[in-house]
């Protein structure tokens, strides 16, 4: 299934791309098989309507032939990018980017389960709102607890409170963090319109939005390209959180992950914070 390009969609179509290294199967699979019913609904809705996913494996993908035999009977063209070894979260994306030939491009996290009706909201918000270039969901945990992934401009101690204070001395700062995320506009009932930050856990962007951006900045490896990309996003588009709009998300914070992480997490406030800005406190 490697392939160097898509079958070209028109115009009407949606590409997504996932970028993974050495990702839990298990997981994986629960995000292909979610994006798959959410695009037999759309196929519902808008029958014929061409759909291709690539996958991006930046190192150790594991057998998902049976997940991508299931999306191609869904009428989703699956095609796997590899060979490149690992290039970055970003620069991953930017491969299948550079392909794509859809109206819309999801940039989607492979520990991200859609709702089903999930693309069908997305694309009923884009129809009737031409100025948005960018589409944020509502983010739920494993829960169902409501997870707060807009942000206004961060700075460094609003990161190093969130990421890297224990539980019990991180609620010392919580009215801090409460801006931060953007507690006071986001809630699951109302649209807001331009936050300033939007994860890159779940980014459906007008394609032709994300050609004119160049897609991720490449020299991010991993953490800040989803800041950076939001923030240049502003320039030539609307940005809007639309809640009717549904998924969940499974994954943790850099701290969590080791030292390896908190130091690439370093590296990459410090590319932001130099391109856009120090803010201390």
């Amino acid at each position: 299934m490697n392939a160097t390009s898509a079958p070209r969609s028109d115009i009407e179509g949606l590409s997504v791309s996932v970028v993974v290294y050495r990702p839990d199967l298990a997981a994986l699979a629960s995000t292909l098989a979610s994006l798959g019913a959410a695009c037999e609904a759309l196929h519902i809705r808008r029958p014929g309507l061409p759909v291709a996913l690539y996958l991006v494996d930046n190192g150790g993908l594991p057998d998902v032939r049976a997940s991508l035999d299931a999306l191609h009977a869904l009428g989703v063209a699956c095609i796997i990018l590899s060979g490149h070894g690992n290039i970055g979260y970003g620069r991953g994306h930017n491969l299948a980017i550079e392909r794509a030939a859809s109206r819309y491009h999801l940039v989607l996290n492979p520990d991200i389960d859609l709702d089903r009706d999930a693309l069908i909201r997305a694309f009923e918000f884009f129809e009737a709102h031409s100025d948005t270039g960018l589409l944020t969901p509502w983010i739920g945990d494993e829960q169902g607890h409501q997870q707060f992934l807009c942000r206004r401009y961060p700075a460094l101690l609003d990161l190093f409170v969130r990421g890297f204070l224990p539980g019990g001395v991180r609620r010392l700062f919580a009215r801090r963090l409460a801006r931060y995320e953007m507690r006071d506009l986001i809630n699951d009932r109302d649209i807001v319109w331009d936050p300033p930050i939007v994860s890159g856990c779940f980014m459906l962007f007008r394609t032709s939005v994300l050609k004119k951006l160049a897609g991720f900045d490449a020299r991010y490896f991993l953490y800040f390209e989803d800041y950076d990309l939001s923030l240049r996003a502003h320039d030539v588009a609307r940005v809007v959180y639309a809640p009717a709009v549904r998924v969940l998300h499974h994954g943790g914070g850099a701290a969590r992950k080791g030292s390896a992480h908190i130091r690439m997490f370093a590296a990459s406030a410090y590319k932001f914070f130099s391109r856009f800005g120090w803010k201390w406190l």
